[in-house]
């Protein structure tokens, strides 16, 4: 199926991320796999120090048809503000920054947040390389501190990172206009990371309407109403 990014450069470096983030798989796999077996990964924390560690160099790459559904929302709602929480190496971040760019709305960007200073570094590189560095304001930090001010009224948000979604979501919540949707990863492979996320969806009080989209692992699809 051809890319709808229309932008070979662009299409160039995310193959070769791609690839690259295909290649850890595996790896990623036989990690939580070894610690499964030797009863040292606590279910209902799959994301203690020693993991923390063990992905520090990892792309940990959204799934290609999970990034160009992403791109393809941003253009449907002409999104002009997006957020990402768990940018990594800046991957899913491409596909959002090409939505905005062609979107062509004044003062687009996307507000990304990463806590682990080398995968900023390569993201940075990679953004440059990809042309796209002037739509996207990368932070470094703890998202608890780096989301408090979002700058303005937010059209879409990524969430690709379990141990904070919820977190993540709270900074956001009050600056989603009604219509934004929210996007969460792998909330059905990783269930039991996501309890209180979707205690917090769920709740009328926070008015969403959610529903799980079948990609793998879940993909959670969340409207602001």
């Amino acid at each position: 199926m051809a890319s709808p990014l229309n932008d070979p450069k662009l299409e160039a470096l995310l193959a070769r991320l791609h690839a690259q983030s295909d290649t850890q798989i595996d790896e990623t796999d036989a990690y939580y796999s070894r610690r499964e077996r030797d009863g040292t990964l606590d279910p209902a924390n799959y994301c203690d120090d020693e993991t923390h560690r063990f992905l520090a160099d990892k792309l940990v790459a959204l799934n290609r048809d999970k990034a160009e559904f992403c791109y393809q929302l941003c253009r449907a709602l002409r999104a002009t503000r997006v957020v990402e929480a768990g940018t990594s190496f800046g991957i899913s971040t491409l596909y959002l920054a090409a939505a905005v760019r062609d979107n062509q709305v004044e003062n687009g960007v996307v507000i990304g947040t990463e806590h682990e200073p080398g995968k900023v570094k390569i993201a940075l590189e990679n953004f440059a390389e990809a042309g796209l560095s002037e739509f996207i304001d990368l932070r470094e930090g703890d998202l608890r501190e780096t989301l408090k001010d979002v700058g303005g009224t937010v059209d879409f948000m990524l969430i690709d990172i379990w141990d904070v979604a919820l977190p993540a979501l709270e900074r956001v919540s009050s600056s989603l206009r009604p219509g934004a949707i929210v996007a969460c990863d792998n909330t059905t492979e990783s269930a039991a990371e996501y309890r209180d996320y979707f205690e917090f969806v769920n709740d009328p009080v926070n008015r969403f309407r959610t529903m799980t989209v079948p990609f793998q692992g879940g993909f959670e699809l969340t409207v602001r109403i």
